[in-house]
């Protein structure tokens, strides 16, 4: 059973249901300190499996966006690319990146995570192994050391890019207690 708006901290108004209730999608009112997520909350959608959509600027201005796996490289999201892939030129060029995250098929199920800030480019080997380590053990499973030739040569002619995020943008629908819009 989900909670009733004043249950969720709504106003009165929305309580009573009047205009602007939080049952009714839109009608005016500003819903985001409701969906925002908290810092916990964040951590863990991030730490979650999932690609992200990472957006960079073309040389024209416009935005090239890319499924990416990703990371963690001392705390920050983190990617590995092609040297000379677009992302790669483009982050060079202009530092500017956006990562997005998201998950849910339904309004009252969508949740998701906006990342901005600037691309660092690291080439240690060592921090560049960390995230090799890592998005392994994230996406194909538990890391030994008789796999390191396979990370070796996932990051043969890579760059590795970590993300200093400068603002973070997070949504979860599920707060608003809306009712299910999924198909019978």
């Amino acid at each position: 059973m989900s909670a009733t708006p004043s249950e969720q901290g709504a106003p009165a108004a929305a309580a009573s249901g009047g205009e602007g209730s939080v049952g009714q999608m839109g009608h005016g009112v500003n819903q985001r300190a409701l969906i925002k997520m908290t810092a916990e909350e964040i951590e863990a959608f991030m730490g979650e499996r999932r690609p992200v959509t990472l957006c960079s600027i073309n040389h024209d201005g416009s935005i090239h966006a890319v499924a990416m796996w990703y990371g963690f490289v001392e705390g920050m999201i983190a990617f590995e690319t092609k040297t000379k892939s677009q992302k790669a030129r483009n982050l060079r060029r202009d530092p500017r990146l956006t990562v997005m995250a998201e998950d849910g098929e339904y309004y009252e199920e969508l949740r998701g995570v906006e990342l901005v800030g600037t691309a660092e480019f690291i080439d240690d080997p060592e921090r560049m192994f960390a995230l090799g380590v890592n998005l392994f053990e994230r996406y194909y499973g538990a890391y030994s050391e008789d796999l390191r030739p396979f990370v070796e040569t996932m990051l043969h002619k890579r760059d590795v890019i970590a993300l200093r995020v400068g603002r973070t943008v997070s949504w979860d629908h599920r707060k608003l207690g809306l009712p299910p819009t999924r198909p019978a």
